[in-house]
């Protein structure tokens, strides 16, 4: 069985979306809906379309930003994403904040690595052809600007929590499909 789902990633905002009537608090949830289902795709241009034209990107690694800045940088990022196939991942949200400036996240964020891929970012894995699970405790802040755009992620999280080789069986569909089509 696959170990993930990325449906489960926005259910807890769809869920919140059908529950909420302030409707500045159901436009910022859209657009980062919006924002996770291009991610999941992976839609470059639609992932693109759903921030403002200059995006600040915050990732916080041992007390530094490393985050992409502005649009070219952004993309830059996004591009390298899709290229890195390492696009399929199940954010597992236990926390959602809403206001009318900011969606607040935090859980588990698991997501599926190429072997190479993960050995590239310093992961330990043993095995560049095998595919491994890596998960991490995250949260993610996501500031909206009084348009309704996605300004950028200011992300924190833990470091790995779990890291652990995959079995054909473990990898959804869609991974195989992105990844091992040939094979």
């Amino acid at each position: 069985m696959a170990v993930i789902d990325p449906d489960r990633t926005w259910a807890p905002l769809e869920k919140r979306l059908a529950e909420t009537t302030d409707e500045r608090h159901r436009r910022v949830l859209r657009i980062v809906i919006e924002h996770m289902k291009a991610e999941a795709v992976p839609d470059l241009d639609g992932l693109m379309r759903t921030l403002t034209p200059e995006p600040d990107y915050h990732f916080w690694n041992d007390g530094r930003d490393v985050g992409p800045k502005t649009y070219a940088g952004v993309r830059d990022y996004y591009q390298a994403f899709v290229e890195s196939r390492s696009n399929i991942l199940e954010f597992e949200i236990d926390r959602l904040v809403v206001d009318d400036h900011c969606v607040v996240t935090e859980g588990f964020l698991r997501q599926i690595y190429p072997g190479a891929y993960a050995a590239q970012l310093g992961f330990p894995v043993d095995d560049p052809a095998a595919d491994y699970l890596i998960v991490f405790r995250q949260l993610l802040l996501w500031p909206i600007d009084e348009h309704g755009a996605i300004i950028g992620e200011d992300s924190y999280h833990s470091g790995p929590a779990e890291i652990r080789k995959l079995s054909r069986e473990e990898l959804p569909q869609t991974y195989i499909e992105l990844v091992h089509a040939d094979s």
